[in-house]
């Protein structure tokens, strides 16, 4: 799809939208990211409405529950979400149109308030469009700083927040995604991350005002074949994915016995680097081509990513920036720079925002400690009908509050430890944040998740760190049993507590068959381990 067509298709949905009395209303949008996807949520917002952005994962109870309290419209949703059909039809009586993607006749066929989103989007490809009138016409009704989107925290209907974002909370971000990184119009991306996310769905508004070509994968199983596919020059992803992606790497290498060959010519092109040539494309081509051939950057957020990951993709030729976001904040915070990255550094704010630490305590690396405070252009309205959590949620001169926990270095470079809610206090008063002793562990190549959880120690009721962990049993014999691979990973962690203090050395491993519950942007769900 061409950006005009894009852009007309849009305008024929606003049209509609005028038609059924949906202009200016809220709008919900879920399912599978395609084009139909964001064509709604343009619309919705140009038209002075709200888009209502749900998790395609979510129950067709949750969805309802979640209609209901944003006070949904009309929803538009994907196949993908038609299973759930059925019980949010039934439950979310303040919705007045429901516009499916795929119309299915037996699913939908005699309901009157069930529209075919195909019939909507109808254009004469010849038709002149007077879009200055259409956009006068409806800015005149609608301010930038009014509420646009409403987005739900993970959790379920009674524990979500809503997020309320501004049009200029949305641009504001998405200027500082362009202004931050190195892309270009003629870059092509990927969309690998659900668009409900709004890490996913700034970044894909930052393209799209680039005018980069972005595609979209339509399978986590198909991800590697679609990068064939697409060829991109970058990717936006998360941790898990970035982490996937090197194993990927290195266990094909090890299955065609090149492994040793791999390293040889990775420490070769460094020491080529070194007095100024740079073979990596060239020697290392047969790795690249595995995610198309022209991945030459990949920006990652979500979640803490393994430090050691940038020199990893370095190698390869590929520049990896880790960034910072939360909902609350559009959600970019902070991103590390291209052209000045800083290990297992998330960046410096991006040009939107303000970034400064709360706290007094000096940490293990000699800067002040604290909760990370944000205030700017990026930052939301405040919770739909949540005054308590609004008075929680900002400090008494307006700086909002992350509850993530970090430290900013002397170049204004920003670390993060942990989260405030996932903090164990020891017996002794220490506080640890498992996130900072998972880097640790995630460098353990027998180890694919894991997640660290206060234990009490049986012999003596005293709280311990523990390691819950999901083993790579592709890293050991088909037969082998539980008690030998916890042997071997914990003769890895013995190695690891050496360089940690006695307070953060893990003293309980536990091994499970599974792998944890993830959200759809494939963060574990914490408060779900036991």
């Amino acid at each position: 799809m061409t950006y005009f067509e894009f852009y007309r298709a849009v305008y024929a949905l606003i049209d509609r939208f005028k038609e059924l009395g949906l202009a200016g209303k809220k709008i919900a949008v879920t399912g599978d990211t395609c084009p139909e996807w964001l064509i709604t949520y343009f619309a919705a917002i140009i038209t002075g409405g709200v888009a209502i952005p749900l998790d395609k994962e979510l129950k067709g109870s949750e969805i309802a529950g979640f209609l209901q309290i944003g006070g949904a419209d009309a929803i538009v949703f994907t196949k993908s979400v038609s299973k759930q059909f059925e019980e949010f039809y039934q439950k979310a009586d303040c919705v007045k149109y429901y516009l499916p993607v795929c119309y299915d006749e037996e699913l939908y066929g005699g309901k009157q308030d069930v529209i075919d989103f195909n019939t909507l989007v109808v254009y004469d490809k010849e038709q002149q469009i007077d879009t200055d009138e259409i956009l006068k016409e409806e800015y005149q009704k609608a301010s930038a700083e009014r509420c646009s989107v409403m987005l739900f925290t993970s959790g379920t209907t009674g524990s979500s927040k809503c997020v309320m974002l501004s049009e200029n909370n949305l641009v504001s971000c998405a200027n500082s995604c362009c202004e931050s990184v190195d892309f270009a119009p003629e870059d092509v991306l990927v969309s690998v991350l659900p668009m409900h996310h709004t890490y996913e769905l700034a970044c894909t508004i930052a393209e799209m005002m680039y005018g980069m070509t972005v595609c979209i994968n339509d399978s986590l199983k198909h991800v590697l074949k679609n990068f064939k596919l697409f060829k991109p020059t970058g990717l936006v992803l998360v941790p898990i994915f970035v982490n996937t992606i090197h194993k990927k790497i290195w266990d094909e290498a090890r299955k065609k016995n090149k492994d040793k060959l791999l390293k040889y010519t990775i420490g070769a092109t460094g020491m080529l680097r070194k007095v100024g040539i740079d073979l990596r494309k060239k020697l290392l081509s047969e790795v690249l081509e595995a995610f198309g051939g022209n991945l030459n950057k990949i920006i990652c957020g979500g979640a803490a990513m393994n430090p050691e990951m940038s020199k990893n993709f370095d190698d390869l030729g590929i520049v990896l920036c880790e960034g910072y976001g939360i909902t609350e904040c559009s959600p970019l915070v902070a991103v590390n720079p291209y052209y000045k990255l800083k290990k297992g550094s998330v960046g410096t704010a991006v040009p939107c925002c303000e970034v400064k630490i709360d706290g007094l305590q000096i940490g293990d690396k000699g800067y002040v400690t604290g909760e990370i405070l944000v205030k700017g252009e990026n930052v939301m309205l405040g919770y739909y009908n949540n005054p308590q959590a609004n008075r929680e949620a900002f400090t008494e001169d307006g700086w909002f509050r992350t509850g993530d926990i970090g430290y900013m270095d002397d170049e204004g470079y920003l670390f993060i430890t942990g989260r405030q809610k996932s903090v164990i206090v020891l017996d002794n008063g220490k506080n640890i944040f498992p996130e900072e002793i998972e880097e640790y562990l995630e460098n353990v190549e027998e180890i694919s998740e894991c997640v660290v959880v206060g234990r009490k120690n049986p012999a003596n009721d005293e709280l311990v760190l523990a390691a819950v962990v999901f083993p790579d049993f592709d890293r050991f014999a088909k037969d082998e049993s539980l008690e030998n691979i916890a042997a071997a990973i914990k003769e890895k962690i013995t190695e690891i507590n050496k360089s940690l203090p006695g307070y953060k050395q893990i003293r309980n491993i536990e091994i499970r068959k599974t792998e944890f519950e993830k959200t759809t942007t494939r963060k574990i769900k914490r408060f779900l381990v036991k």
